[in-house]
């Protein structure tokens, strides 16, 4: 049987409570507190989606948390301005084994980046900057950058002048040549861990530590996810005379209604945020991370980073998401004009460069591009059910979301494990997958 999403729409919550009840650690929990209703406008024209397929795709994502893989995971996949599956299975705090609800507040970490993203490009509408302007006419403190080659007999490493300062639409899209010290074994990226980059002061700090590190790459010659969307934060700052948080909340937060995503959660809303998991000492199951830089309370923020700093929801994110599949407005609020989003979306990287990480895991196969902020989909693949256009990222605690404008949907998926979930844990892939198997054929 094939049902409309109106249809679906009306039985998903139903169906799925009798899911969530085989949840693991929820078993004193009222079910119905953990599906939030799918009371939503569809056109039954539209192409629809299979009941079986979403089906598959609710089980999928709650198997998860039963096969104890993930301790919770919330799932929302919308089409046409539609709800047509949005679950939250297993629980946000381990003390009381309190469950996932709608409003749990998630680190999202790398998807902090495309926010950033779109605040750049607004300040681009505004004239602030062009994409082939060097970033040394906006930061100085740049100028006279050098290039690691690799290390001497001696150990000591081999530095040469840059052959050109980096562009902003280097920067944007991750070929500005910026190391990042989430890895080890080079020498730029150890610096970064030695000068404890992330725990800058405030972005002036941030800023000098930046600079007095040398470029992993030369500008323009290869992806490498680094430091530049921090930097673009900072930029952002200087552009617009606010702090990156101001300059959030009232262009883009506010407008939007986004009301709980920010650099910190405040004490009001302490009790939806949700723990983060860590892999156990010895392998064996998970542990919850209670270092400062996981609490995210305004004392524990050294600075706003725009590439790794937001907490979000499930309902703020997709505000933001369906602003982008909207080409830039929402509900009345203008934050982009169609083309700029378009432009946003376009692949950036050098002919024969492509994407070599997601976010959270290596993925060096050839087909996915990267715009400004956004990994984008350039041809589809066997092992990648994202249709060509498809853009996305995700965060390091397994978040992660994909706006798919062919099909005029988008997915998002949160969860809270730093370091990586239980062993066989695919729900990016997976999702993809089983999304795109539901959808009905709209010839």
């Amino acid at each position: 049987m094939v049902m409309s999403r109106k249809m679906f729409a009306g039985m998903a919550g139903l169906s799925l409570a009798v899911l969530l009840a085989a949840c693991a650690g929820t078993a004193s929990t009222d079910t119905a507190a953990l599906v939030q209703p799918l009371s939503v406008a569809v056109d039954p024209e539209a192409p629809a989606f299979h009941e079986t397929g979403v089906r598959a795709l609710e089980d999928r994502m709650v198997a998860y948390v039963t096969d104890g893989q993930v301790k919770g995971i919330a799932t929302r996949l919308v089409k046409d301005g539609a709800i047509i599956s949005d679950i939250q299975a297993g629980i946000r705090r381990e003390a009381d084994q309190a469950p996932l609800t709608g409003d749990t507040i998630y680190r999202i970490y790398s998807m902090s980046k495309p926010v950033t993203g779109v605040a750049m490009l607004m300040l681009w509408e505004e004239g602030k900057f062009q994409l082939d302007d060097p970033v040394t006419r906006y930061i100085p403190e740049l100028e006279g950058l050098q290039v690691y080659k690799g290390m001497d007999k001696t150990g000591q490493p081999i530095l040469e002048p840059v052959s050109r300062p980096p562009t902003m639409q280097e920067l944007m899209s991750h070929t500005a040549g910026f190391g990042y010290g989430l890895r080890g074994g080079d020498y730029v990226n150890d610096r970064f861990r030695e000068l404890d980059v992330f725990a800058s002061p405030d972005m002036d700090a941030f800023m000098d530590r930046v600079s007095s590190i040398p470029l992993l790459h030369e500008p323009g010659t290869t992806w490498d996810y680094s430091i530049s969307v921090d930097i673009q934060g900072y930029l952002v700052e200087k552009f617009s005379g606010q702090t990156l948080g101001d300059f959030f909340q009232t262009r883009i937060f506010g407008p939007l209604g986004m009301t709980d995503t920010a650099f910190y959660v405040p004490e009001d809303k302490l009790d939806r945020f949700a723990d983060v998991y860590l892999p156990a000492p010895g392998g064996a199951g998970f542990v919850t991370g209670d270092a400062p830089s996981f609490q995210f309370r305004k004392e524990t923020i050294a600075f706003e980073g725009g590439g790794h700093g937001l907490v979000s929801t499930m309902d703020d994110y997709a505000r933001f998401a369906e602003m982008l599949l909207n080409e830039g407005t929402l509900d009345g609020a203008q934050i982009l004009k169609p083309e700029t989003v378009q432009m946003m979306t376009q692949d950036r990287l050098p002919e024969g460069v492509y994407v070599g990480y997601d976010g959270t895991a290596a993925d060096t196969a050839t087909g996915v591009g990267f715009g400004l902020n956004v990994a984008v989909i350039l041809e589809p693949a066997p092992d990648r059910a994202y249709p060509k256009g498809a853009y996305m990222w995700g965060g390091a605690a397994g978040t992660w979301f994909w706006v798919d404008p062919e099909n005029d949907l988008y997915f998002i998926g949160m969860l809270q494990h730093f370091g990586g979930a239980g062993p066989g844990f695919d729900a990016r892939a997976a999702s993809a997958r089983l999304v795109y198997e539901a959808l009905e054929d709209p010839e």
